[in-house]
């Protein structure tokens, strides 16, 4: 850096001006006594030197290097008012030493935090924002300003502040406006989605006052929001009993899925089961159709069919006294003999006979079966 450069260029020649100017003194006290030495201190080999280290202090002084993140004030003596107009902007600048002089501003985003933990904000200790609700309840803020110093503003921010910006404007302000506008806001309000609300109103409001001031305002961030501890405990219950509340709605909704799985496959089942009969009563109704047109065909198939439906332990057949005859079935003749009480006499009409060669009946002796009653038969 150059102006450093000629800081120290300048305070070595002062340094060696004085050792000297010293040893010069010295010598000549010794030589010519104090009053010669005296006077030979106003001598051109003293004031060459004198001339030559506050030549250098004075280019130092007027040559003003400054940084790329910072911007400077002129406090001038020849300046209308008292300051230049213009701000130096980041780079190299000259100045006329002695009479006027600089003052750096950082131009680079800076940020201030009040916050409840210690060591944690610009202040130690609890620095949060106390503020009340609309609803009487005490609320404590966490909040940081993201801000930075306007180069073409700079000059109003040293009127009107110098290096007191932070703590005399930023700090009150924020403070001031958070506790106006939280105070607009209910509780509930604040612990719920209008905190976004809350933040943007602030953010909005605290731009346009560091505008007026010449400051640019970055974001604003609320950062964290406490309740009383009696809020807190009175919010905690309330969530545990909107929990269980929750809880008793979906097992109330399960055993009601449950029930409805159960009443949806009682009725499945009995569909089915109609859907069952229906089909059997049709089944029944088509074979009775067909039964019905087969016997208007051939009248003897209800006789086949009254003969198949009796029981194999039947040991005697009866057909009607129109029936020509009496087969022997094989099964009878090996059986058991049967018993009868009374002789059956079948009278044949000739005109209902079939139109084949009868065999007579062979006589069967009849024996007493003590396992069955006798049988009385009368047939027309």
């Amino acid at each position: 850096m150059l102006d450093r450069l000629l800081d120290v260029v300048a305070y070595i020649f002062w340094a060696l001006f004085g050792v000297y100017t010293l040893t010069f003194f010295i010598t000549t006290l010794l030589q010519h006594g104090f009053v010669r030495a005296l006077v030979r201190l106003f001598s051109y080999r003293v004031l060459g030197p004198l001339l030559l280290t506050i030549s250098v202090t004075l280019l130092s002084m007027a040559l003003v290097f400054v940084e790329p993140n910072k911007v400077g004030v002129v406090v001038s003596i020849i300046s209308p008012g008292g300051i230049r107009p213009q701000p130096l902007i980041p780079g190299l600048h000259w100045i006329v030493p002695v009479l006027e002089r600089e003052e750096i501003y950082p131009i680079f985003w800076q940020t201030y935090t009040m916050s409840g933990t210690p060591n944690e904000g610009a202040k130690t200790g609890d620095d949060s924002i106390r503020a009340r609700t609309s609803d009487g309840q005490e609320v404590r803020l966490d909040c940081s300003v993201i801000f930075r110093i306007k180069i073409e503003q700079s000059v109003v921010v040293h009127i009107d502040w110098q290096t007191r910006y932070i703590e005399d404007f930023v700090r009150p302000l924020v403070r001031s406006l958070v506790r106006t506008q939280v105070s607009q806001f209910t509780v509930k309000e604040v612990n719920s989605s209008a905190r976004k609300d809350l933040e943007a109103l602030l953010d909005r409001l605290l731009r346009e006052e560091f505008s007026e001031k010449g400051l640019m305002l970055d974001s604003f961030l609320l950062r964290d929001i406490t309740f009383t501890p009696e809020y807190a405990m009175a919010i905690e219950e309330k969530q545990i009993a909107m929990e269980d509340k929750e809880r008793a709605l979906h097992q109330a909704d399960q055993v009601r899925n449950l029930a409805q799985g159960e009443a949806d496959r009682e009725r499945e089942v009995a569909a089915g089961h109609a859907d069952a009969l229906k089909l059997e009563a049709q089944a029944k109704n088509e074979a009775l159709t067909l039964i019905g047109e087969a016997l208007k065909t051939d009248p003897g198939l209800l006789t086949y069919e009254y003969i198949q439906k009796l029981s194999p332990s039947i040991r005697a057949m009866l057909v009607p006294n129109n029936a020509p005859l009496i087969l022997p079935l094989p099964e009878m003749l090996t059986a058991d003999p049967l018993t009868a009480t009374v002789p059956v006499t079948t009278t044949l009409d000739p005109t209902n006979m079939p139109s084949v060669q009868a065999t007579p009946v062979p006589s069967v002796p009849v024996v007493p079966t003590p396992a069955a009653e006798p049988l009385s038969i009368d047939i027309p």
